[in-house]
C-alpha cells in the first residue's frame, strides 16, 4: 500500500484520468472528491463489501429458478 501525506486542496494523480482532492478536513474526518472517468466504478469500501455479499448470494440461487412462480407471490 502506498501511504501518502495532504494538505487541504492538495491532490493525488492516479494514471492521467483520475484525480483524488482533499476537500475538507474537520472533526478528526477528512471529506476527499474524487474525478473519474465514468466507466470507473467508485465505493466505499462498506457499500462495496455488501455488493459483493449480494453478488454471492445471487450466485448460490438455483440454475433452473421459475421466475414466473416469483412473481405470483410478489
Amino acid at each position: 500500500m502506498l501511504v501518502l501525506t495532504r494538505k487541504l486542496n492538495q491532490t493525488i494523480v492516479i494514471q492521467d484520468n483520475i484525480f483524488i482532492k482533499i476537500v475538507e478536513i474537520a472533526d478528526g474526518s477528512i471529506k476527499i472528491g474524487i474525478d473519474a472517468p465514468k466507466e470507473i466504478l467508485i465505493y466505499r469500501e462498506e457499500v462495496f463489501e455488501e455488493i459483493q455479499k449480494e453478488n454471492r448470494r445471487a450466485a448460490e440461487l438455483p440454475q433452473n429458478l421459475d421466475l414466473t412462480e416469483l412473481m405470483k407471490g410478489a
